[in-house]
């Protein structure tokens, strides 16, 4: 199994901490999640059916022709791989560490991304922004990269606060699009997420997962959320302006070569593991990356959570 963020337990019982007194920003998750409305008991009781509105909500909100709802997008990512014939598959570096594993588990290739737009690969896999650095791809770069492909994966789980640069309106033929309600929307324990793709390809996914596999209540809030046409707005200015502040904090702490998106900001630095380390024996978690090092921090969620992330911080400046 992959290392991910989000493990308190493991921190907890490592640092000697307990669960409740940690910060975690190590997940890159929004930290104010839509509001779900009470889930009415029959939710709960019936099976989840097609034809609940979810996806007429995804696909308006999505500006996507074809989709399917996903137990989230890690199950997409699991299970694309596998529904292709074996070539070579290019990925940069770094990149969220499922994807070049699910791959290799499916018997592809992996092979060196190229800069330009010609891709000595018969697939492509990316996110978009790119996790865990930030980086972006331009919709024209992306369309020309997936003219010379048999097939371009684009991950978009942090592209909502900026949803002008999706491609999702351009998910037919040979590129798919990967979304996921877990971070925009903060509601990643309901696990959901869509695959917007060609019909055929769709329906080869759908019976790969097979049938019920979005539960009932996760469904019923997705639906919700994806209606609501005023909230998202609200979101995204919050997500900017915490990143903002967030950059201003680590670079008055010194840590000024930062990236990363509206939902995290990226570091990296030789000193990951020591930092790492000092930060968790303060009871604050991060993410830590080994190849190369660097740290991913999360947005605080509150004014105690972002004073006590800047009374740790001015220690190391």
């Amino acid at each position: 199994m992959l290392e991910h963020g989000g493990r308190l337990g493991e921190a907890a019982a490592r640092w000697g901490i307990p669960r409740a007194d940690w910060l975690d920003l190590s997940t890159g998750i929004a930290p104010w999640p839509y509001p779900v409305p009470a889930v009415p008991a029959e939710v709960w009781q019936r099976l989840p059916e097609d034809e609940d509105g979810l996806e007429a909500a995804a696909r308006d909100y999505y500006g996507a022709g074809h989709l399917l709802a996903l137990p989230g997008s890690q199950s997409g990512i699991q299970l694309l791989p596998r529904l292709l014939a074996p070539g070579r598959v290019a990925l940069p570096a770094p990149i969220y560490a499922e994807h070049p594993a699910a791959w290799r588990a499916a018997g592809h290739q992996i092979v060196a991304w190229d800069a330009g737009t010609t891709m000595r690969a018969d697939y492509a896999v990316l996110c978009n922004p790119n996790n865990p650095t930030g980086q972006r791809f331009t919709r024209a770069e992306l369309l020309e990269r997936a003219r010379a492909l048999r097939l371009l994966v684009v991950d978009e789980a942090f592209i909502d606060a900026a949803p002008e640069e999706s491609l999702a309106d351009h998910a037919t033929d040979n590129i798919v699009v990967l979304r996921s309600l877990g971070k925009f929307f903060g509601l990643a324990g309901a696990r959901v997420g869509f695959a917007i793709a060609a019909p055929e390809l769709l329906t080869r996914l759908a019976v790969a997962l097979g049938p019920w596999a979005v539960g009932h209540p996760a469904r019923w809030a997705a639906r919700h959320a994806l209606a609501d046409r005023a909230w998202p707005a609200g979101q995204r200015e919050r997500l900017r302006g915490a990143a903002a502040r967030l950059d201003a904090l680590l670079s008055q702490a010194g840590f000024a070569a930062t990236t990363g998106t509206a939902f995290f900001r990226y570091l990296p630095t030789p000193r990951a593991a020591a930092l790492h380390a000092a930060l968790a024996r303060r009871g604050i978690l991060v993410r830590r990356f080994d190849d190369p090092g660097a740290l991913r921090f999360g947005l605080p969620g509150s004014e105690n959570a972002w004073q006590r992330l800047t009374d740790t911080l001015k220690e190391f400046a």
